[in-house]
C-alpha cells in the first residue's frame, strides 16, 4: 500500500496566512514564508497555498508569496487562487510551485485543465472540489465557496480526471474549519469513483479524524490547517499515530 501524505495548508489573504470556519471569519494565523519553514523542518510531506481571495478579485495568486515559501521548501508546494489559464499556470510554476490547483476556471471551461495538462503534465494538474451535502448528494460550489456551480461532485471528479487531472482536492464546505471530522462519506464517494489520488480537505482536529478519513474515507492524502499552524498538534507525532494504526505514512 502506498504511504498516505500528510498535507498542509496556508490559506493567503494580502500576503498573509488565514483561517476561518466554512470559508467565512478569517482570521490571521501567521506569515507564509515562517509556517512554510516550520512545515519543512517538521516533516510535512507536502504544502499547498490557497490565494483565499484571488479569484473574487479577478488576480491570480501572488507571486511573492510564492516565492518566498517554496525558497523555504524541500517538498512538493502545489498553488491554488485565481489560475484562469495555461499562462497563468506557467508563472505560478516559475515562481516555484510543483503544482497548480484549478477551481472556478476549470468549472467554467473544462478544457482548462487538458491545456495545462499537455503543458505541464497531469502530475502538476490539481482539480479543487469544494462540495456540500445538498439532499441526497453533494454539490459543488465555485469562487470561494460562494456560487452554486450546479455539478454534482462525484461526476464532476470523474470528469477531471478524464480531462487530465493528476489529483483532486475535496474539501468539505460543511466541515471547513470546524475540528468535528472529515466528510469521510463524501470523501469515500469522490475516491471510488476515480482512480487519481483524493487528497481530503475541511474538519480535522484530531489525529483520530485522519484514521477515520485513511480508512473510511479511502483517502490517499489528508489537509489540515488549524490543528498544525497554532500548533496544536505536531506532524511528527500524527505519523507515529497513524503508523501505530497501521497506516503507512512517510517517516
Amino acid at each position: 500500500m502506498l504511504a498516505k501524505r500528510i498535507i498542509a495548508c496556508l490559506d493567503v489573504r494580502d500576503g498573509s496566512v488565514v483561517k476561518g470556519i466554512r470559508f467565512e471569519q478569517l482570521r490571521q494565523a501567521g506569515d507564509p514564508g515562517e509556517l512554510a519553514r516550520r512545515y519543512n523542518e517538521e516533516g510535512i510531506d507536502e504544502l499547498v497555498i490557497l490565494d483565499v481571495t484571488a479569484t473574487l478579485e479577478s488576480r491570480r495568486a501572488l507571486e511573492a508569496t510564492i516565492r518566498t515559501a517554496a525558497a523555504e521548501l524541500f517538498i512538493p508546494l502545489a498553488v491554488g487562487g485565481g489560475i484562469r489559464s495555461v499562462d497563468d499556470a506557467g508563472a505560478v510554476i516559475d515562481a516555484g510551485a510543483d503544482k497548480v490547483s484549478v477551481n472556478t476556471a476549470a468549472l467554467r471551461d473544462p478544457g482548462i485543465i487538458t491545456t495545462i495538462a499537455r503543458r505541464f503534465g497531469s502530475q502538476a494538474v490539481v482539480v479543487a472540489v469544494d462540495a456540500a451535502r445538498q439532499g441526497n448528494g453533494f454539490a459543488v460550489f465555485a469562487r470561494s465557496a460562494q456560487e452554486d456551480a450546479g455539478r454534482d461532485a462525484v461526476e464532476w471528479a470523474r470528469e477531471a480526471e478524464s480531462r487530465g487531472a493528476g489529483e483532486i482536492l475535496l474539501t468539505s464546505i460543511d466541515r471547513d474549519g470546524t475540528r468535528e471530522g472529515f466528510d469521510c462519506e463524501l470523501t469515500a464517494a469522490v475516491s471510488d469513483a476515480v482512480s487519481i489520488p483524493v487528497i481530503a480537505s475541511g474538519g480535522a482536529g484530531s489525529f483520530d479524524h485522519f484514521t477515520d478519513v485513511f480508512t473510511r474515507g479511502r483517502a490517499d492524502a489528508a489537509l489540515a490547517a488549524s490543528i498544525f499552524h497554532y500548533r496544536e498538534s505536531a506532524v511528527r507525532d500524527l505519523k507515529r499515530h497513524l503508523a501505530g494504526g497501521g497506516i503507512p505514512v512517510r517517516c
